[in-house]
């Protein structure tokens, strides 16, 4: 819509007068972006730490440490496994957590050091945290290196990422609607990741979106701490509870 409206918007441009009058949807995204969450020395300390622990190899040329249960997707299986809790040098990360209003009575069931390295030409393919295991909450701190979130509308649901599942959950706003296929344009939104800083998706960027980190927008050696927490019939008195007591249980331990 390229010509001049009556409220005096035109093209990309919109006001709520227009957006009721032509039906013009726009981006629904919930998310929470918190600078300066980590201090320079915090992250310097950090990086110190966590390069004193093993890396696994990861897909697309990235490097990881993870610490959290073993789930199988397909089969919508969990288990303990060797999980038994995360480093104690990490825990201050967590604890922070209790200072965001967002992340209230969130539990850290699973920590993911993930390393981008532009020589390896790092990333992460669009994608949505599978949503039978895994809560509404997805919690990233990018410790060094800014970097860009790009969120792209999901066209295909119900097919993939277990997204029946979110019919399960007791959602933040209690908006029966999100998972649903965005109702506008094909676009992506682009979220910066400054270097210290937090990140938390839910709502719609959580169900509706999928999100990667392009080649392209990794300049040099980035690290991050991705978190997750379990969905509600895996919590204290949900249905499926009994098979996540353990698991919890470790999710409360750091060892040296």
């Amino acid at each position: 819509m390229e010509s001049v409206r009556p409220c005096g918007c035109k093209g990309i441009r919109t006001c709520l007068i227009c957006e009721k009058e032509y039906s013009i949807s726009k981006p629904n995204l919930a998310a929470e972006l918190q600078e300066d969450f980590l201090s320079d020395e915090e992250a310097h300390s950090l990086i110190n730490d966590l390069d004193s622990l093993p890396w696994e190899i990861s897909q697309s040329g990235r490097r990881k440490q993870n610490y959290g249960p073993k789930c199988n997707f397909k089969k919508r299986r969990l288990r303990l496994g060797s999980f038994d809790g995360f480093p104690k040098t990490t825990r201050f990360v967590q604890e922070k957590f209790a200072k965001v209003p967002l992340l209230e009575n969130f539990q850290t069931v699973e920590q993911c050091s993930l390393e981008y390295n532009s020589e390896r030409g790092a990333s992460i393919d669009p994608h949505i945290d599978d949503c039978w295991i895994w809560g509404e909450r997805i919690v990233t701190v990018n410790i060094i290196e800014d970097s860009v979130l790009s969120m792209i509308p999901y066209r295909n649901l119900k097919k993939r990422y277990n997204l029946d599942y979110v019919s399960t959950q007791k959602l933040l706003d209690g908006d029966e609607s999100l998972g649903e296929e965005p109702k506008f344009e094909d676009i992506v939104v682009r979220i910066p990741m400054p270097e210290r800083s937090l990140i938390v998706l839910y709502g719609a960027a959580r169900y509706s979106w999928e999100h990667a980190v392009l080649r392209e927008d990794i300049n040099s050696r980035r690290v991050c701490l991705a978190y997750r927490e379990l969905t509600t019939p895996y919590l204290p008195n949900g249905s499926q509870s009994q098979e996540a007591t353990e698991i919890l249980e470790k999710a409360t331990k750091f060892w040296i």
